[in-house]
């Protein structure tokens, strides 16, 4: 076939015209014969099986009968009347219900006569079926209708203007008869003879017009390996020329900071995981290839410790380092951690934020240009075009979801050669989704807590059981303990959220009062210095309550706090639950968090809390995260359009992806360039989906 028919505008095929191909475009991104023919089904009505109705189940199913009608009577009824028909097959009888076009149907009903009836079913009193789809068995019999009925996605506005399935079905029948449908194959005979993977051209038939359920699922899985195949081949490709290309600093030596650190002022002994990432870091660095590396560990987990060692073997092998950190809050705490942690190292930390004063910027400038700043902590000031290094080597950057890809980049552009690169993330990535996201970057996990931390005990408690909750509060900070509660605050129900808010305050000052207590109220509508000064005085231990909405999420540390109360717990999301439990649990004692919630919560909200109560491990809360709100929403909008696919499921595909990732793995193993006989197919493909940036575009 003539792959450029494919390219041809939609409004040239028979029965569009310019005003559906105006709103086929608008509504659903249909420009070409391509795009319609990678509009693909929602989902089938099997029409493949035949029930009887001593068959029928109570569960309004759509099914298929065959049968007659043996009368037709019209029925009075509150409103208008209905027309009733007696339909019988050999082993029972039901009724047939219409309430509008009656006039119609009765002139064209045949009784006594073989027919095949479609439709929902009702129970009432027997079996009846409102408005069915309705066919003689002869010309049931004649039609090349497929069995499987498929259902395109639509939109109001599409319904409204009389697009309906059946339209939509037409306009696919006719692009097949136009283009003959004889695909290129884009895969090659070696993989679809060891994977059994039907044609191309089997597979788009038939993922349209699909002949039977066994048939629908070859052809489903060839497209969705299909399309995930080509996306792990992009970004193990990308990774393979990172390597080769993009030379980093090797940093051979193992010198005195690392070693002066490690022997004598390491906080605790490593656990085992951390030493298995600090190695695999040191594989990364030590060879002459530029290092990207994603490290993911849940709060608490000891990723700071490793962060410094890296940064150390840079100031051994004669490089300055970086640490980047989305807030202010985080930086200074890194920072404060940092210069803890290497008080007896002969080494220059300094912190650089959007408020830094312009003395103290001066003398940070100066000592990074003169090489005498061994590490630089800040916040996106660090990315200002005036900060420049001696020689970076390294750059780590925290909580790396709230960066663009372009602010990465600019870090690359202070050197001659790119640093090495650290991401650090305390938001567990689900695994099937940091293959396809960051399948350029190595991935390291942290998946051990530090000797003597507890596991943080988590219950779910209703509105109702408050007091019971103050009492429990109360006996804590008997023990010197400090408690966190927070109250979700969205930027649509700001107002509201700030009344709950001050009215959760006034209640704890009630419960909780002065000169005993003493509270700590943070939220967003504060000068920063009295943000500071409030925070401050908690950390100190002067309040026992800090009283707050979300502000506290990221980077709060606080050893002494042993109890987080989340108000209203079903408005937030999973892994915003999961950051602030990580709130406590910082210190040696039993810590706890409590969530709040009212009687009245959705089944999602359920599943959430249960999960929470359920399980500590972030990365079985970000699959049950990925479950409910899909990769798009996780990734946030930045980073949702890498995952535009068109067939495939990152979730219930799993599967099939690590098959994908296994075989692009294989391939480019053998051949980097593609270049072989055998895989001229695959280079052909790849090449025309580089040009086209959209995957689905040119694998026809």
């Amino acid at each position: 076939m003539n792959p450029n028919i494919l390219q041809t505008p939609i409004d040239y095929l028979k029965g569009v015209g310019p005003s559906r191909a105006t709103l086929l475009r608008s509504e659903l991104g249909i420009h070409t014969y391509q795009d319609l023919i990678n509009l693909f089904p929602n989902r089938y009505l099997d029409k493949t099986k035949y029930y009887k109705i001593n068959e029928l189940q109570r569960n309004s199913a759509e099914v298929q009968i065959i049968g007659k009608i043996i009368n037709i009577k019209t029925v009075a009824q509150k409103k208008g009347k209905r027309l009733v028909a007696k339909f019988i097959d050999d082993t029972g009888e039901m009724e047939l219900v219409w309430f509008r076009g009656q006039k119609w149907i009765k002139e064209n009903l045949k009784l006594n006569t073989p027919y095949v009836i479609f439709g929902k079913t009702k129970y009432y009193n027997g079996f009846n079926m409102p408005h069915p789809d309705m066919e003689l068995l002869t010309e049931h019999e004649k039609n090349l209708r497929t069995v499987m009925q498929p259902i395109y996605p639509s939109t109001e506005k599409l319904s409204n203007k009389g697009i309906t399935n059946r339209v939509m079905s037409k306009m696919m029948q006719q692009l097949f008869v136009e283009t003959k449908v004889r695909f290129y194959d884009t895969l090659s005979s070696e993989i679809l003879e060891e994977l059994k993977l039907i044609s191309k051209s089997e597979a788009v038939f038939n993922v349209h017009f699909p002949k039977n359920q066994e048939l629908l699922a070859k052809a489903q899985y060839r497209l969705k390996f299909e399309e995930l195949f080509y996306i792990q081949l992009q970004l193990i490709t990308k990774k393979l020329i990172r390597k080769q290309k993009i030379k980093g600093f090797p940093f051979t030596e193992v010198g005195e900071h690392f070693n002066t650190f490690y022997k004598n002022h390491l906080p605790f002994e490593l656990t085992n995981a951390q030493k298995r990432v600090i190695k695999e870091i040191r594989n990364d660095i030590g060879s002459s290839a530029q290092m990207n590396r994603l490290l993911q560990g849940d709060v608490g987990s000891g990723k700071t410790i490793v962060g410094l060692m890296t940064m150390l073997l840079a100031i051994d092998n004669g490089f300055q380092a970086c640490l980047m950190a989305p807030t202010a809050i985080l930086a200074n705490q890194h920072y404060m951690g940092i210069q803890e942690l290497t008080k007896d190292l002969d080494v220059n930390v300094k912190l650089l934020m959007g408020s830094s004063k312009v003395k103290e910027r001066r003398q940070i400038h100066e000592e990074l240009e003169n090489g005498s700043l061994h590490i630089l902590i800040g916040t996106h000031a660090i990315l200002e075009d005036k900060v420049q290094f001696k020689n970076l080597g390294l750059a780590i950057i925290d909580e790396q979801h709230r960066f663009g890809v372009a602010q990465r980049a600019k870090l690359w552009h202070k050197n001659t050669y790119p640093p090495h690169i650290l991401v650090m993330t305390a938001t567990p990535i689900p695994r099937t989704l940091a293959m396809s996201l960051y399948g350029d970057l190595d991935i390291s996990v942290i998946d051990e807590l530090p000797p003597g931390r507890k596991a943080i005990k988590t219950v779910h408690r209703y509105d109702s059981n408050r007091l019971k909750v103050f009492k429990f509060i109360a006996d804590e900070i008997q023990k010197g303990r400090q408690v966190y509660v927070v109250y979700p605050l969205i930027q649509e129900s700001e107002v509201m959220d700030y009344k709950d808010l001050m009215d959760g305050y006034e209640s704890i000052a009630r419960s909780f009062p002065a000169p005993q207590y003493q509270i700590s109220i943070v939220h967003g509508k504060m000068k920063p210095a009295d943000k500071d000064y409030e925070m401050d005085r908690f950390v100190k231990g002067e309040t026992q309550i800090m009283v707050a909405t979300t502000v506290i999420e990221v980077g709060v540390n606080v050893p002494n706090a042993s109890v987080m109360i989340i108000e209203s717990a079903e408005r937030f999301g999973l892994s915003q639950l999961h950051q602030l439990r990580g709130r406590v649990g910082r210190g040696a004692e039993q810590s706890f968090c409590i969530l709040m919630t009212s009687f009245k919560l959705s089944a999602d909200s359920k599943t959430r809390l249960e999960t929470m109560v359920r399980t500590n491990d972030g990365f079985d809360i970000a699959e049950v995260d990925l479950k409910l709100r899909g990769p798009g929403d996780i990734m946030g909008t930045q980073q949702s359009g890498v995952l535009n696919l068109k067939i495939a499921d990152i979730v219930r595909d799993n599967d099939i992806l690590k098959t994908a990732r296994h075989y692009a793995m294989k391939i480019l193993n053998d051949d980097p360039s593609l270049s072989a006989e055998k895989n001229k197919v695959l280079l052909y493909t790849y090449q025309q989906l580089a040009k086209h940036k959209n995957i689905w575009n040119y694998i026809s």
